[in-house]
């Protein structure tokens, strides 16, 4: 609620400090910060209330909630006006995919202000080809490093609050191999990404010695069925991963949960058993009550204060 009793959807609870200085110093403390997946703004604000420190926007959470497979399809614009919607609804920091910065240097440079300005507190930047794939598919693409390097140092360069985090995902362990992914994610560190993201580690032994090799923090991407081994959360603080991702957790239960409804209503033609969940429930979870003392409050006669 701000100072004029309008709701922001931020909920209650919510620490006190900007979304960037709020991450930062959640990574700052002992274990792992754990940011599930949302893709609109009612999964972002679903993560804040089940008490997790931040949200990641998945980018095929939110490819997907277009209409589209994860394959690049989006544009940054719409990418950062999704994230702006759940940074509204969420009031903790969003981490955000930003793909490949979404050209060259030049749209580089215009993603981190765009994002930025959204109240984004993250984002990462990747060195596949453009148009990209989800980084667990096969028949993936990078660039040279160079010219990824170049769009690390463009994005840490434009950022106006140093403590915007950018954060360095490399698709290399795919293509060229463990090695060049290792040596990507270091060079990148030393040219202004504050995280390394070495995406699809492929054995188990590669997902230990990436936070050791690594002279950095690290991202973990935690995806049901992809490329990497399973660990649970406890496992991969021990390793030494500063921050897990789980993008697909609430996409895939939500598809899941709407196939059991639907598949009910079409047999039975009944309405289908959804807990004990009215519409009237579902409006509370996102801020009904306090946008209705705004309803009447602004009327003649009525007090403006308070």
């Amino acid at each position: 609620m701000t100072s004029t009793g309008i709701p922001t959807g931020t909920p209650i609870g919510t620490p006190i400090g900007t979304p960037i200085g709020i991450l930062r110093a959640a990574l700052r403390q002992q274990g792992m910060v754990i940011a599930p997946g949302a893709y609109d703004g009612l999964t972002a604000a679903l993560v804040a209330q089940a008490g997790f420190p931040a949200v990641y926007m998945t980018g095929a959470g939110t490819s997907m909630a277009h209409g589209y497979p994860d394959f690049g399809l989006l544009t940054g614009s719409e990418m950062v006006a999704n994230a702006a919607r759940m940074v509204r609804a969420a009031g903790i920091p969003v981490i955000a995919d930003a793909d490949t910065g979404y050209g060259n240097e030049l749209n580089v440079v215009r993603t981190v202000r765009d994002y930025e300005a959204a109240g984004v507190a993250a984002i990462h930047i990747e060195d596949q080809v453009s148009p990209k794939r989800c980084g667990h598919l096969d028949d993936k693409e990078v660039v040279p490093r160079a010219d990824w390097i170049a769009k690390i140092r463009a994005a840490a360069a434009t950022r106006r609050d140093p403590d915007f985090l950018i954060i360095a995902r490399t698709d290399a362990r795919a293509v060229i191999g463990f090695e060049e992914a290792i040596g990507r994610a270091n060079e990148a560190l030393a040219n202004g990404a504050g995280m390394a993201f070495v995406e699809a580690p492929q054995t188990e032994a590669e997902l230990a010695a990436v936070p050791k090799l690594v002279n950095g923090p690290c991202l973990l991407n935690v995806v049901w069925g992809g490329k990497t081994p399973m660990l649970d959360m406890r496992q991969a603080a021990a390793l030494g991963f500063r921050l897990a991702i789980v993008p697909a957790l609430l996409l895939t239960a939500s598809i899941a949960a709407c196939d059991t409804a639907l598949a009910a209503l079409r047999e039975s033609g009944a309405y289908p058993p959804a807990g004990e969940m009215t519409v009237r429930d579902a409006f509370n979870r996102l801020g009904a009550r306090e946008w209705e003392t705004v309803r009447t409050r602004f009327r003649e006669g009525r007090p403006q204060g308070g």
